[in-house]
C-alpha cells in the first residue's frame, strides 16, 4: 500500500470512489460540486487530500483540513472531514494508514490535535476509532444557512 497527496492522474478514480462514498451515506452530489472539490483538494490551501493505492489503484481515500481554536490562541486543530475505504479491501489497515498520514501531516502543521466524527449507527468505523481514542459522548448538529 501507498499513501500519497492527490495528483492531477488520480481525478477518475477519486470521482468514483467519492461517489461510493456519497452513496454509502445515501447522498449524491451534483458533478459540479465535485468538480469544485476536486480544484480545491489539488490546491491544498484550503483543504488537503490524500489517497491510498494498492497496485496502483485508489482504494480509500481522505480529505481533511485546519482551522484554529477558540481557547487556545495560535492553537492549530486538524479536522479529518472524510474518510473512506473502498468495502472490497477494508480490513487490511488501510483506514489507520489514513489517519495515520493524516496524523503526521497536521503534527508537521503545528496541529495539537485532530478530530472528526461519524454516524452513530457506523459500527465499523467506530470499532477502528474506539481503539484510536475515546468517545466523549458528543452528539453532532448541523444547521444549513
Amino acid at each position: 500500500m501507498r499513501i500519497s497527496r492527490l495528483a492531477e492522474a488520480d481525478r477518475a478514480d477519486w470521482r468514483q470512489l467519492v461517489r461510493a462514498f456519497h452513496n454509502h451515506f445515501n447522498g449524491e452530489l451534483a458533478d459540479d460540486v465535485y468538480d469544485q472539490t476536486w480544484l480545491r483538494l489539488l490546491d491544498g490551501a484550503e483543504i488537503r487530500g490524500i489517497a491510498a493505492r494498492l497496485d496502483g489503484r485508489i482504494v480509500g481515500f481522505a480529505h481533511y483540513y485546519f482551522h484554529t481554536s477558540v481557547w487556545s490562541a495560535g492553537d492549530s486543530r486538524c479536522y479529518l472531514q472524510d474518510l473512506f475505504v473502498d468495502p472490497e479491501t477494508r480490513r487490511r489497515g488501510i483506514a489507520r494508514a489514513l489517519i495515520d498520514w493524516v496524523a503526521s501531516d497536521a503534527r508537521q502543521h503545528g496541529a495539537t490535535r485532530l478530530h472528526w466524527h461519524t454516524t452513530e449507527d457506523n459500527t465499523t468505523a467506530r470499532a477502528l476509532y474506539d481503539k484510536l481514542t475515546t468517545y466523549k459522548g458528543y452528539i453532532a448538529y448541523g444547521w444549513k444557512l
